[in-house]
């Protein structure tokens, strides 16, 4: 597949894993491909733990609910009927899961780069989960980055040592499908926003199309 397919074709997927295996080889391909991402001072800040325990993923997945319901106990109106209508999730749908983590001590304690930056070592890990993405789009299968978890519960579930991050739970899996469409566009929750309104030159200006 072209990358500027990958990258267009792309979904936050939900609701279309069949849970069909995904062969050893193909997720070795799509951690590697999330291995070889870039990070400040080459520090390589992320793990992969990869989740396929039944027990761990339905444990997970009543967290998330309960959380779904925190979030949603905020809304009232249109955003709450637009709301209960979105899938959260596809934990249980998928075929596995892999929850990427950020060390900030590796690499360390100097690491090039990082010094006026902090975030940079976060960034690094999500560089990593994009070109996981990309490249699990490319062999055929969908992904769904889960974000309605609480990080030291998620880390006392897997065991994740104290100071590392748990920054995403990503679904893996193969799909039916991928909508054309994201979910939240489809859903009425937000509109695309145009390329236009968030190019700026030489300095921050009211973007085109916004005055």
């Amino acid at each position: 597949m072209d990358l500027y397919d990958a990258i267009h074709r792309r979904r936050d997927v939900r609701g279309q894993f069949t849970g069909a295996p995904v062969p050893d080889d193909t997720l070795h391909r799509v951690l590697a491909a999330a291995h070889a991402a870039p990070s400040v001072g080459h520090s390589q800040p992320w793990d992969f733990v990869v989740v396929r325990d039944p027990d761990l993923r339905r444990r997970f997945h009543e967290h998330v609910h309960a959380e779904r319901a925190t979030f949603a106990a905020t809304l009232d109106g249109a955003a709450a009927e637009r709301f209960s209508r979105i899938k959260i999730d596809g934990v249980l749908e998928s075929t596995l899961s892999v929850v990427v983590t950020y060390d900030p001590a590796r690499g360390g304690p100097a690491v090039l780069g990082r010094h006026a930056i902090a975030d940079t070592g976060l960034y690094s890990a999500c560089l990593a989960v994009q070109n996981l993405w990309l490249a699990a789009t490319a062999e055929g299968l969908g992904v769904g980055w889960v974000s309605f978890y609480r990080e030291p519960w998620l880390a006392d579930l897997l065991g994740i040592p104290d100071g590392v991050r748990p920054v995403a739970w990503l679904c893996l899996g193969p799909v039916t499908h991928l909508e054309a469409v994201p979910d939240l566009v489809r859903h009425g929750w937000r509109r695309d926003r145009p390329l236009a309104e968030a190019v700026h030159h030489d300095g921050w200006r009211a973007a085109e199309g916004t005055r």
